[in-house]
């Protein structure tokens, strides 16, 4: 592992010891193999003045919630240290309570809560004291003889604790075994199943000594078993049968999530593996990632019936509850990753960030399984140890006082005509309300317009079949499913008479505001069966109920794209798919209409434009906005007991009344 310590960058900070805390912190949380996600912690001991001016020993330790990939000064929760230590000589200590008297320890009411291992740090008598989860060294802890293999490595430079529960409990274990020993002769300290801690009064020399251990662990384990390999990838993820994985997930988890698969090379690797089922049924690497991916991951094999092995996984979960439980709060039983044979890995999430760690871990730990197999076989902790981290109090507590998501928090949508206008609205309105959203316009600047991870930017002509095909499968690829369809495409043809209209002009209406609404409903149907509410949402017009002259191929085509949705309500209503349709109209905040046209309609009605943009009953401007509310509403709670609907936007019209 390379060392990233700079002199001239430390330099800049003029000594500061809580600067070279964030500083050193920073290094560490850019190495993933070091912590992930939150994972770790560090610490500073400083003396300050206290507000009578007498000196005050603080400890300024990571506060919950904070990566150290990122961490501020603002991160770290100054508390006193002389508490901590008083803490520390308890003979008891609930978490919960230890949370508590910490807080009330802190000389800044507005800063974080600190580290649950904040006892820990204080009790270790170095200014500086890091703290990762180093993925090489919880490796070689989990193999049978890993604590013999940590001796060959360090011999009796580090300390060595055996495995124990992380908060008071670590704490008091660690504080009894040291009280009488020397400090000054360890570079570290190793938790076996759990982390490494270095310590010293000097920041670069602390992290230092954290990248010199990691990095004999990370030499030790290639000097014994060479680098792995992988497999050359023969098959993809099936996109149905993952919508439909996804939706089974989401009926145990109590609520939609993203299905994030994952099919690169090491993850296709692992999947193939012989006893892959086994293996990855041995638990975590280490215990802190179960708070995040649950004990174990659940195992898919073949496409057709994926959702019996969630079945099958939650009855396992729940006999796992039942034979550790005493008085918990059950969790949700669904499974937060998979292993899907001979495919590759799947991670769940009622966020896409979520998801995202949940495979970064998952990444971490089949490596760690690989290595750990070559080195005498992956072990970890009996499920009692691994239950009680899941079902630790203070995660209980967070259970209980868990706060209400967004509407369409972890909902996938599909729009089209994405790029301006109605759709463009309707994208931010779904992304607003925590749905991610594949947005396909034919107009190239679609890509990188949203430039975010929740949103997938395709430049795709709607009336090309394929084209169409393929953007719907990156979107389940990419999101894992499809909820909402919100099919807004569609141009205004040249204002023509029938008689003088040119037959290219029908074809042309014909083809993008009836077609090609047709095939898009045709091809997302499969997938919008194993959605989660799934809602189809059909932008029209006005011109249905209140066509006017010179607009037969417009109006025609919205007529039929009306008809087509009364009659896919009668048809999709068996599988739950609700279908209804939104009437706009005079929405002047779209490309449709530039300047010099308001300008013009409104001289030929005797109007100001502001007089034309609100020439309705309620004397009211609609804007692309009140179109993508009235999409979010039908596709959301309020619309949930309603189909074949069509409800105008625009503002009363007396022709439509």
């Amino acid at each position: 592992m390379k060392n990233l310590w700079s002199d001239t960058a430390a330099e800049q900070l003029g000594g500061d010891a809580l600067k070279l805390r964030v500083y050193s912190s920073r290094l560490l949380g850019q190495e993933s193999d070091l912590v992930l996600h939150g994972g770790g912690n560090t610490s500073v001991k400083i003396t300050q003045k206290d507000f009578f001016g007498a000196d005050e020993e603080l400890l300024y330790v990571k506060g919950s919630g904070w990566d150290l990939a990122v961490i501020e000064a603002e991160g770290f929760a100054p508390v006193r240290l002389n508490t901590l230590l008083k803490m520390a000589e308890l003979e008891r200590l609930s978490d919960t309570e230890m949370v508590r008297m910490q807080r009330s320890a802190m000389t800044d009411p507005y800063a974080p809560n600190p580290s649950v291992e904040a006892i820990l740090h204080a009790i270790i008598p170095f200014k500086y004291v890091d703290h990762t989860h180093a993925d090489a060294v919880v490796t070689i802890t989990n193999t049978p003889d890993g604590e013999n293999k940590i001796r060959e490595i360090y011999g009796d430079n580090v300390l060595i604790v055996p495995y124990v529960m992380p908060g008071f409990v670590l704490a008091k274990k660690v504080y009894q075994i040291t009280r009488d020993i020397d400090w000054s002769q360890y570079d570290g300290m190793v938790l076996l199943n759990h982390g490494v801690f270095t310590f010293d009064d000097d920041a670069k020399n602390c992290y230092g000594k954290m990248i010199s251990l990691v990095t004999r662990a990370e030499d030790y384990i290639v000097s014994r078993v060479g680098q792995l390999t992988n497999e050359n990838k023969s098959s993809e993820i099936d996109t149905l049968a993952l919508a439909q994985l996804r939706k089974h997930v989401s009926i145990y988890r109590g609520s939609a999530v993203y299905a994030v698969a994952d099919n690169d090379d090491s993850a296709y690797a692992f999947s193939c593996v012989d006893n892959v089922d086994d293996l990855a049924s041995r638990g975590p690497l280490t215990p802190d990632h179960i708070i995040r991916t649950k004990q174990l991951p659940l195992i898919v094999e073949g496409v057709d019936t994926p959702e019996l092995h969630v079945d099958g996984y939650v009855s396992a979960y729940k006999k796992y509850f039942e034979r550790n439980a005493n008085e918990q709060l059950c969790l949700d039983p669904a499974p937060r990753w998979a292993v899907w044979k001979n495919l590759g890995l799947v991670s769940f999430g009622a966020t896409l960030k979520e998801a995202d760690i949940i495979s970064d871990i998952s990444q971490h730990t089949i490596k760690a399984i690989r290595y750990a197999e070559k080195l005498g076989g992956w072990q970890t902790l009996p499920e009692n140890d691994l239950f009680d981290m899941e079902y630790w109090e203070l995660e209980q507590a967070k259970l209980k006082s868990s706060k209400a998501s967004p509407e369409f928090q972890g909902k996938i949508a599909l729009v089209t005509g994405a790029a301006s206008g109605i759709g463009e609205a309707c994208v931010n309105a779904l992304l607003d309300k925590g749905a991610a959203v594949s947005a396909l316009d034919i107009n190239t600047e679609i890509a990188g317009k949203y430039n975010r991870r929740d949103v997938l930017e395709v430049v795709c002509d709607v009336t090309d079949d394929e084209k169409l095909k393929q953007a719907i499968e990156d979107t389940v690829r990419r999101f894992g499913g499809l909820d909402i369809l919100v099919t807004n495409a569609g141009i205004f043809t040249a204002n023509e008479t029938i008689e003088d209209m040119a037959d290219e002009t029908w074809r042309l209406s014909m083809d993008i505001n009836l077609t090609s609404h047709q095939r898009l409903i045709k091809y997302c149907i499969p997938f919008l069966r194993h959605g989660i509410d799934p809602a189809i949402v059909i932008i029209a017009s006005k011109n249905v109920p209140a066509p006017g002259p010179g607009a037969s191929a417009y109006s025609s085509a919205k007529a039929g794209l009306t008809q087509l949705a009364r009659v896919a309500a009668f048809e999709l209503g068996k599988d739950g798919i609700r279908v209804n349709t939104i009437h706009p109209n005079a929405v002047f905040d779209t490309g449709v209409w530039t300047d010099e046209m308001l300008q013009g309609r409104a001289e030929s009605y005797g109007m100001s434009v502001d007089e034309y943009r609100a020439n309705n009953v309620l004397h009211t401007e609609v804007t692309s906005k009140n179109v993508a509310d009235m999409v979010c509403a039908m596709a959301g709670n309020t619309f949930a007991r309603t189909t074949g609907a069509q409800v105008p936007v625009d503002g009363g019209n007396e022709r439509v009344i």
